[in-house]
């Protein structure tokens, strides 16, 4: 079977922080019944909407392609390892808490036993948006839980304003939150595990209070208080438009790229890679092949598709992500020329 990238249908899932548009990303989402929170756009329910796979869930996709479309490191299927979504607030999400993997092996089996970090890469914002993320100096649990019951907990936490095109890397036991008026891209584990400590007093469809998870919380909270800043971009070598690493961890890397006239990539034998369309219309061209993409979609990109062609109709941002061997890329980006500064500050091991 010849490689072939493919387009993967996004799945939509209400929440009750969520918008009734979510133009123009998906401008036929309009003017919705109920308001969308999140875009999963590799769920593994998700469909396969192009190439070979048409019609079935990505996570059959993934078990029966052939291992070299998965890469070296997915000899083994195992579980699908990337979860990229989209984020529509238009109010408050739940100040919240991810487990890590060590304790979700331990307490979260049922669930999968995989911890969750994370990162956001902003889209859009309007003026005067923000995000709380990680505790101030001085705060203790008993600190906490007395915020909490005077109803004062956001004051507790590191504030920070965002604007399109800011990076946070937001790793498990870091609580946190995201405000209204954004769009965010993000990027995890797949996991979907999360601790829910206040939620504003919201009530469920039903009426009743959404359910929290406090004792599990602090189980797992950083009360370190260590300061948190934005993640700053590191260009990357390229021979047209420009590229960026936003972050990288042992979970996932991402890269961010502009093109505006025709580029030449490639791919690696080790690992597939997920592209995400922020804006832009344009073709992926492949031996063999060609399809177009516009914004909104998510298509995977073999690992021995070798080279391919994008070629923009209008200029294009696209985000391009994968699993990395962290050693491997770190001497990649320092034989690059990639300053050892410049990568701790965008590398979280």
């Amino acid at each position: 079977m010849n490689p072939e990238p493919f387009r993967i249908e996004p799945t939509f899932s209400p929440r009750i922080w969520g918008s009734r548009s979510l133009a123009p990303l998906y401008p036929e989402k309009s003017n919705l019944a109920e308001p969308i929170g999140e875009a999963w756009l590799t769920d593994v329910n998700c469909r396969v909407a192009t190439g070979s796979f048409t019609g079935i869930s990505l996570v059959d996709a993934w078990r029966e392609m052939p291992a070299d479309w998965r890469g070296t490191m997915f000899a083994t299927p195992g579980d699908f390892p990337l979860l990229v979504k989209f984020i529509f607030p238009t109010d408050k999400l739940s100040i919240q808490v991810h487990p890590d993997d060590v304790y979700a092996s331990v307490h979260e089996k049922a669930a999968g036993g995989r911890g969750k970090t994370e990162m956001w890469h902003v889209i859009s914002a309007n003026q005067g948006a923000s995000l709380l993320l990680g505790l101030k100096p001085g705060v203790t649990k008993e600190s906490f839980l007395a915020a909490l019951e005077k109803h004062t907990v956001e004051d507790l936490f590191q504030r920070h304003p965002v604007a399109a095109g800011d990076t946070f890397f937001v790793p498990a036991r870091m609580p946190h939150t995201i405000g209204p008026n954004m769009v965010i891209c993000e990027v995890q584990e797949y996991s979907d595990l999360t601790y829910r400590v206040y939620d504003y007093d919201r009530r469920d469809p039903s009426g009743k209070p959404r359910e929290l998870h406090i004792e599990r919380a602090l189980a797992v909270t950083d009360f370190s208080g260590k300061p948190i800043g934005k993640v700053p971009r590191v260009a990357l070598p390229t021979q047209r438009g420009t590229r960026s690493l936003l972050a990288a961890c042992p979970y996932f890397a991402v890269e961010r790229a502009e093109y505006s006239g025709l580029c030449d990539c490639s791919t690696n034998k080790t690992r597939f890679e997920l592209m995400v369309v922020l804006y832009g219309t344009g073709q992926i061209r492949w031996t063999g092949g060609e399809a177009n993409y516009t914004a909104g979609e998510c298509w995977l990109i073999p690992a021995n598709l070798d080279v391919f062609v994008i070629q923009p109709l209008h200029e294009s941002s696209i985000i391009r992500t994968y699993v990395p061997d962290l050693s491997t890329s770190l001497r990649q980006w320092q034989a690059a020329g990639l300053s050892p500064s410049a990568i701790s500050q965008t590398l979280f091991p």
